[in-house]
């Protein structure tokens, strides 16, 4: 997954101008889905009364905020000024700063356990975003991540990706990104943690369902609410943008239950210790 340096700062940079204007609709449309491996999440790195605890990717902060009902320090880092200033918003008696992934503003050994919630799918070097996590952590702490199951099981996705597919102008060239779904496969998970030099990595599922209003949500929410998919969604013309609408319309209405949007999006969580 290594990238020349050009590469990856130009996915960088385009990953950072999308989630400065994300913000708000990704707090509105994910915020309520990718909550619900939080406490998982903190339950592998044993995150308690006192463990001092780094959230990193933190976007608004919901992963820090329930750490911080444990009792725990937290500091929450994320390369946003959008996502710090809407973190320190909702959650005002946590530490938040700004900061990429691949080169953290900490010390060696500061922090007795890390997590990342759904972050590691928009770094430009996820590998060395891992090795940072291994570095900040102390002896026998832990990390733990979470990614999106593979997109036939977690349907939200595929539902988006196949109406681009079929709709879409795939010409449209954006900055190259690591592969979205590498994590995906557990054994990537464990590779690149064991690289980076923790021990005994694990791999578990977990189930989750997204419940939206409507359909029309569902487009909206990675229009407007994510940096990867709606950067190309919003690089379409006018007609290939209503076309790829109607074709998520089309499909997610077969998901409508008790008049909303049910969907099931499972994820993985992975963890190890250093």
């Amino acid at each position: 997954m290594k990238q020349d340096n050009k590469v990856t700062n130009e996915f960088r940079e385009f990953e950072y101008q999308g989630w400065q204007q994300s913000v708000d609709q990704y707090h509105a449309s994910f915020g309520s889905l990718t909550s619900q491996t939080i406490e998982t999440l903190l339950d592998v790195v044993q995150a308690e009364a006192g463990t001092e605890l780094l959230d990193i990717a933190t976007g608004p902060g919901y992963v820090a905020a329930q750490a911080l009902k444990r009792q725990c320090q937290v500091t929450g880092v994320d390369f946003s000024e959008a996502m710090v200033t809407k973190a320190q918003q909702l959650h005002p008696h946590i530490k938040f700063v700004q900061g990429i992934a691949e080169d953290l503003p900490f010390e060696a050994a500061q922090f007795d356990a890390a997590v990342m919630n759904f972050g590691i799918l928009h770094l430009a070097d996820p590998d060395k975003a891992i090795s940072e996590a291994f570095r900040v952590i102390r002896p026998q702490g832990k990390l733990a991540f979470s990614v999106w199951d593979l997109p036939e099981k977690a349907i939200g996705l595929q539902i988006v990706h196949e109406a681009i597919q079929a709709q879409g102008n795939l010409a449209i060239a954006l900055p190259e990104g690591p592969p979205f779904f590498h994590f995906s496969n557990p054994e990537h998970c464990i590779e690149s943690l064991a690289k980076a030099g923790f021990n005994n990595p694990v791999v578990q599922q977990i189930p989750l369902t997204w419940e939206l209003e409507t359909v029309d949500e569902l487009f909206d929410a990675f229009y407007q609410g994510t940096a990867r998919t709606g950067g190309f969604l919003r690089a379409q013309s006018e007609q290939s943008l209503a076309d790829i609408r109607a074709a998520v319309q089309e499909t997610a209405l077969k998901y409508i239950s008790n008049n909303k949007l049910v969907l099931p999006m499972p994820a993985l969580v992975a963890s190890a210790h250093k």
